[in-house]
């Protein structure tokens, strides 16, 4: 995987807006549980009060609660408190305080200052403490100033008894009630201000959610444009590293297993991407973030979510060693039924006509059930995983509940506060559970990761040059075999040994031998499919290694041994090589190859439509139209491999004889089988073993070489040849 992440350098900028995204979206996750706490602890239990600091109060209740505080504190809480009586206020202040607190008419009321936070929390801790203590005054005497000094000690005592096992929040959520009822006496509507607290927390939780669907729609659509533009990048330079591929490396990768690389491996490799952007970058986030809120909390149900964890990792570890071996062997599976399936496609005809169709079947059905079957046991184990994970999520939500009961049963926390640790922990749990399911897809992942690597990082053997040689126009078509001799990699044997001729300009030069004796591998070196393993080839006086591999296949117009054509128009295909051919240069081309006369009968001409590789025309036409392709060129070298041979004897003649008009200023190499193609040929070469058994014209040939006498007596008589 980390061989790929070079091609991700111009997404860098947008995986970092996803990132800063991601922030943003599990941040809002993480304040939601805390609203919801808020809305269930203060909203509903404490009526929309929020602490036990009085916005308001009655001067004589705020004497009652001094009463349990030090001259230091009693000092603080009165001077955060302004009093409000009809003789220290204006008359317009004094209507206004009355019309908010009708209680102001009949008593002094003190009304908190603007304070800071700390303040505030500060106040907090003393004053709820000392309501709880007054509730239990007010329990023991209607009169606290008959209390003596001993009498408040006593209370103090037997107060401070029972708030020793209780939590401070469940202290403040007592002390609530009592601010409660002395906001109903000083004339406030407790229920409104309950209500406005539920429906501005609650509006709070919407805004943060729609911010967060926000960013999760974004996230995902920028996660999904990388991802394919990662994949779209991938394709491309996998196709351009093969359209460069010398045929060493064409032997080294199958087709099948090319195409494999550039769909089914990349679509992987996609597939993971999204995953990564939108889930392995949230979930640490929101794992983290939710560990730090619980940490925060300080509650004793941590060890919950330890033993969670712990199941968990244990047993995606385990899935991960048994899935692993089988993920690897998934790809070689996809090759392998690729490459039956294209041979079968191929080979339709030849199997019909053979009957041979249960025995094709047979073999695809066993490379299919191989897949299957391998896919079968890794989505079997896998199912396996979520039913596990809603197992432990369930279990470790039903262990919260159980402890956090006895909890809120002892005073230690807040229902809400419960709600809020069961988030939490399912947040956690998800977030690990959202990385378990990443791990899985990962194997596969990294398999295919590798096998793109594989292509990408793969050295082209046939390279240009560092030190490039320009052509030499003195030499123009000159083409010249210098003592060559060639082995295919792994083998133990030479295919062309010691070969040597020259192929002049206007003279036509046909190699002919039988099969294997390497005719074909001798074009091939010419035009560079590989590299000879000793000698040279020098085309118009400069070694074909020295020159770019562009220039030296411009200056050459090549018939394959196997015409292929290549879906489109017939004007297409024969603009393959100089695509500002004008129509007329393209007839005169088919006219030459003898391909007028059927390009004519169609009604569309020059855009009747040709299927892929040629499909839909007879074999003997494929070769005339890919004869005319090379000849639209117009270049030095012309090479016709075996490029006659579904001609009948009158095209044939036909052609060669339109061909010596059009190419007699360049050089003609032509590998043939039949005799009579290249009996007028300048000079013929033999092949047998890889060697030159014989070098001539026909006669001289005919005369003094066996190789060349048993090829030609094999295909005419010697009346005919004479």
């Amino acid at each position: 995987m980390l061989k790929l992440i070079k091609h991700l350098k111009p997404f860098v900028l947008t995986i970092i807006f996803i990132v800063m995204l991601l922030f943003v979206q599990a941040l809002c996750d993480l304040s939601l549980p805390d609203y919801m706490s808020d809305i269930v602890n203060v909203g509903i239990q404490q009526g929309g009060v929020e602490d036990a600091v009085p916005d308001v109060i009655r001067l004589s209740e705020l004497d009652k609660i001094t009463l349990f505080l030090n001259e230091g504190d009693k000092a603080k809480v009165k001077a955060s408190y302004s009093l409000l009586t009809k003789n220290n206020l204006s008359s317009e202040e004094y209507e206004k305080y009355v019309s908010q607190y009708p209680r102001l008419e009949n008593e002094p009321l003190c009304k908190l200052k603007a304070i800071d936070k700390t303040q505030r929390e500060y106040l907090n801790s003393i004053i709820s403490k000392c309501i709880l203590l007054v509730t239990e005054m007010n329990n023991y005497t209607a009169n606290p100033e008959q209390l003596t000094p001993s009498s408040l000690e006593e209370i103090k005592s037997l107060a401070s008894q029972k708030l020793v096992p209780m939590e401070e929040s469940t202290i403040i959520q007592a002390a609530v009630n009592y601010i409660r009822q002395e906001y109903k006496i000083i004339g406030l509507e407790v229920d409104k201000l309950q209500t406005n607290y539920i429906l501005v927390t609650g509006l709070l939780m919407l805004l943060v959610t729609l911010l967060s669907v926000v960013a999760t729609i974004t996230v995902g659509y920028l996660a999904a444009r990388v991802a394919a533009g990662l994949s779209r990048n991938l394709r491309r330079n996998i196709f351009r590293k093969v359209i460069r591929f010398s045929s060493r490396e064409f032997d080294h990768f199958s087709t099948a297993s090319l195409i494999t690389r550039s769909t089914n491996d990349i679509q992987q490799i996609q597939m993971l991407m999204v995953m990564l952007l939108r889930i392995v970058f949230y979930a640490p986030i929101l794992g983290i973030g939710g560990v730090l809120k619980i940490l925060n909390t300080g509650f004793s149900m941590t060890w919950i979510i330890g033993v969670a964890l712990a199941a968990i990792l244990t047993f995606v570890i385990s899935m991960f060693g048994v899935v692993m071996p089988k993920f690897k062997l998934v790809q070689k599976l996809v090759d392998k039924l690729n490459l039956v399936t294209r041979e079968i496609l191929t080979g339709t005809m030849v199997i019909r006509a053979f009957n041979n169709q249960d025995y094709e079947e047979r073999k695809f059905h066993t490379a299919n059930t191989d897949l299957t079957r391998t896919n079968l046991f890794v989505n079997r184990v896998m199912a396996l995983m979520f039913p596990f994970m809603m197992l432990i999520m369930n279990t470790a939500t039903l262990l919260i509940v159980w402890v956090g009961a006895h909890q809120v049963d002892q005073g230690v926390m807040q229902v809400g506060d419960i709600m809020a640790f069961i988030q939490y922990a399912m947040m956690i749990i998800t977030a690990f559970l959202m990385i378990s399911m990443v791990s899985i897809m990962l194997p596969r992942a990294a398999v295919s990761a590798e096998r793109i690597a594989q292509v990408l990082e793969t050295n082209t053997t046939i390279q240009d040059a560092e030190h490039i040689i320009p052509f030499l126009p003195a030499y123009r078509g000159r083409v010249e075999f210098q003592k060559v001799s060639f082995r295919y990699p792994g083998a133990q044997a030479d295919v062309l040994s010691n070969i040597s001729f020259v192929a002049q300009p206007g003279q036509t030069t046909a190699i002919v031998g039988g099969t294997g004796s390497g005719k074909t591998t001798l074009i091939n070196l010419l035009l560079r499919f590989y590299d000879v393993t000793d000698g040279r080839i020098l085309v118009n006086g400069t070694d074909i290694r020295q020159v770019p591999q562009q220039e030296l296949r411009q200056k050459i117009g090549y018939t394959p041994q196997k015409a292929l054509l290549f879906a489109g128009s017939i004007k297409s295909n024969l603009q393959y090589g100089v695509e500002s051919a004008s129509e007329s240069e393209l007839l005169q081309a088919a006219r030459i190859a003898q391909a007028l006369d059927f390009i004519e009968e169609k009604a569309e001409g020059l855009e009747a439509d040709i299927a892929q590789g040629g499909a839909n025309v007879s074999g003997g036409q494929r070769q005339r139209l890919a004869i005319a392709r090379a000849l639209v060129k117009k270049v030095e070298i012309y090479i016709f491999d075996d490029s006659f041979s579904a001609l009948d004897f009158k095209t044939d003649a036909a052609l060669r004889q339109a061909l010596k008009e059009e190419t007699k200023e360049s050089t003609v190499i032509i590998v043939a089988q039949r005799i009579n193609t290249i009996m007028d040929a300048d000079q013929i070469i033999v092949l047998e073993e890889g060697k030159i058994a014989g070098l001539g014209t026909h006669e001289e040939l005919m005369r003094d070489c066996e190789v060349y006498r048993q090829i030609a007596l094999s295909q005419f008589s010697e009346e005919e040849l004479a």
